[in-house]
């Protein structure tokens, strides 16, 4: 759990009384006290859940700083104290991970764009800025990396480019000091299975890798998600799970399969929309009021989730098992505050947490005045 400032804080020592202070001058010299180091992610797992807020493409694109389509964070390069800011508000919502920005922060990506040359920077960019945050709120530090577009199971080329993204990202998130990695968004298990290699063999630090699940139960090989997780759990990750393209109603299912089926912790990060059995992924959303145009991605504002099914989703995953838990693409820092509070905690930002009995037409202190709430039924 992130710890807050104000528990970091001690009061000044009092004096101590000279005939102690005499005492402990004769005594022998205590050893130096080590650095101050974070518990790792599986000692927290160990300990209750973790929370991760995630979605930060999605978030930085409504606050204008980031173009739809592409979704790479180019902000990075142009304003890194907008990334900054968007890290301390998660955890202020409660968030126990700062995750580096390096989501489509890949050579293939920055490619598509003409931006190949800004790879390394980008990624460095965004590894000392979530290190930074991290490290002043007592966060866990988690480097990133995710699904390439490009992995073509029967094309050696692409199989080695694909080597060759993962590798250089794992490699700068290792030379950063991150906490764990995590590899996600994958409709391939055998593409998370490269990533899971590589994090394997170029870090020392725990991965936790998670499945993209869309219209269909299956990931691309035909494997279930349950499947899929139980060959990531024996290849040696130590969180399996699914994020994104799911709401939390159609992500719910798969999830207690997976629980049931793996014994390591499970991921869950929905995203934080209003998917139906008949459009179970936010990107086959249509909207009745437009010619049931697609919603994605910019149109999808009708369908997300209150922050009160964000504290039930938390609430149920957590009841049955599963310690990971976020939000993906959409999430809003009251969003990872009632997923927080649904866990029963109570992060700084839950000061400003609603509380309508001061409301003017529907409070209840006795200062509010009748001639108010009696008009109540006629707003």
């Amino acid at each position: 759990m992130a710890t807050s400032k104000s528990a970091k804080k001690k009061s000044s020592p009092k004096a101590a009384p000279r005939s102690v202070a005499k005492a402990a001058s004769n005594a022998a010299p205590k050893p130096t006290s080590k650095p101050y180091k974070e518990p790792g992610l599986m000692q927290r797992l160990a300990a209750g859940p973790v929370i991760c807020a995630e979605g930060y493409v999605f978030e930085l694109e409504r606050r204008g700083y980031l173009q739809a389509g592409a979704f790479v964070p180019t902000v990075l390069t142009e304003h890194p104290e907008v990334v900054e800011q968007l890290h301390m508000d998660f955890v202020h919502a409660g968030s126990d991970v700062t995750q580096a920005l390096t989501y489509y922060v890949h050579r293939e990506k920055l490619r598509v764009i003409g931006r190949e040359k800004d790879l390394v920077p980008m990624n460095r960019t965004a590894l000392k800025i979530a290190k930074k945050v991290a490290r002043k709120t007592h966060t866990l530090f988690a480097g990133d990396i995710c699904n390439t577009n490009i992995y073509d199971p029967s094309d050696k080329k692409s199989l080695k480019e694909v080597a060759r993204i993962f590798e250089e990202q794992v490699g700068w998130a290792a030379d950063a000091g991150v906490d764990y990695i995590v590899a996600e968004t994958f409709s391939w298990g055998q593409e998370a299975l490269m990533a899971l290699e590589v994090i394997q063999k170029y870090s020392k630090v725990p991965a936790v890798v998670t499945m993209a699940i869309h219209r269909e139960l299956l990931v691309r090989e035909g494997w279930s998600a349950a499947e899929t997780c139980q060959r990531l759990e024996a290849a040696g990750a130590q969180v399996v799970g699914l994020n994104c393209h799911r709401g939390p109603r159609t992500m719910m299912p798969l999830l207690k399969e997976i629980r049931a089926a793996v014994k390591c912790d499970v991921a869950a990060l929905p995203v934080p929309y209003r998917t139906t059995e008949e459009q179970p992924s936010f990107m086959s959303l249509t909207d009745p009021c437009c010619d049931n145009a697609r919603a994605f991605p910019v149109g999808l504002d009708p369908f997300v989730a209150t922050r009160s099914e964000m504290f039930d989703f938390g609430r149920e995953a957590y009841a049955m098992g599963i310690k990971y838990l976020g939000i993906c693409c959409g999430a809003g820092p009251h969003h990872i505050r009632a997923l927080a509070e649904g866990l029963g905690r109570r992060p700084e930002g839950s000061k400003y947490s609603v509380d309508m009995s001061k409301h003017a037409f529907f409070g209840t202190d006795k200062r509010i005045k009748p001639v108010q709430t009696e008009y109540r039924s006629k707003l």
